[in-house]
């Protein structure tokens, strides 16, 4: 059995679908963080089959937590203090997005004008449909839990 320790100050994130982990570490851009991370891929689950676990040992404000909503909404943030669990957060699906998606759409202003900020908004909270903000171009996550 792998035994990873807990950690004192943190957070880890739980229930992440299985084989998600590493883009949830590139997306949160925790290869630029100076601490400790230790990624678990396809740990037992009850709940799930199997899932990812992500231990963090630094402040959860260095999360960004609409990116991580946005990645998969079904992600629980267990925050660590004195390596107890002190606080279980709940995602929820972003309203807006900036420059996390980049528009498909070649005649999109942002094509253009590269410097403007890619915005896309909710429009559809079923089916986790964001839309450009510019021109209406459709985005589905192709990772979305079914």
């Amino acid at each position: 059995m792998l035994n990873i320790s807990g950690i004192r100050e943190g957070f880890v994130l739980d229930h992440i679908q299985a084989g998600m982990s590493l883009q949830v570490y590139h997306d949160l851009k925790l290869d630029m963080l100076d601490c400790p991370v230790a990624i678990i891929k396809n740990a037992r689950s009850n709940k799930m089959g199997k899932k990812d676990i992500v231990k963090v040992e630094c402040p959860v404000e260095a999360l960004n937590l609409d990116i991580l909503g946005f990645i998969d909404h079904n992600i629980t943030v267990n925050v660590i203090q004195d390596d107890k669990i002190v606080e279980k957060r709940q995602l929820h699906l972003p309203g807006q997005v900036t420059n996390i998606i980049s528009c498909k759409n070649p005649r999109c202003i942002t094509s253009v004008e590269q410097e403007l900020d890619q915005i896309f908004l909710l429009t559809d909270e079923k089916r986790e449909i964001y839309r450009c903000k510019y021109c209406e171009e459709k985005y589905i996550n192709p990772n979305r839990r079914k």
